[in-house]
């Protein structure tokens, strides 16, 4: 094991390595961005007849509140579609090309 390699087994305390330590900071970062997501798709969005809160992404991308939030929108936009928290089509939004795409809110 090299100095610099991270144990994969708890320490001798019985606590988390700091692998796992590390993974749980990402998880609760990245869990993070997406409640200040929903926040802000509810502020800059609107209700359908459905009582859904949706948002285009061009609005999202472009608001200033949102671009200081956010390092990586289009990153966290991923990691709520794929926990079925938001939907939109497409994989990768880009600015300008998917400016008109709705990112609708399926949780709250």
């Amino acid at each position: 094991m090299t100095p610099y390699a991270l144990p994969d087994a708890a320490p001798a305390g019985g606590g988390p390595s700091r692998r796992e330590r590390r993974r749980q900071r990402t998880t609760m970062n990245v869990e993070h961005e997406i409640n200040l997501l929903v926040e802000e798709i509810r502020r800059l969005g609107t209700k359908n007849a459905d009582g859904q809160v949706s948002v285009k992404f061009g609005v999202l991308f472009a608001d200033e509140k949102c671009a200081n939030l956010f390092e990586a929108l289009v990153g966290t936009l991923k990691a709520a579609k794929r926990r079925k928290i938001v939907t939109y089509q497409g994989e990768l939004l880009l600015q300008g090309v998917h400016d008109n795409v709705e990112i609708m809110l399926l949780q709250d």
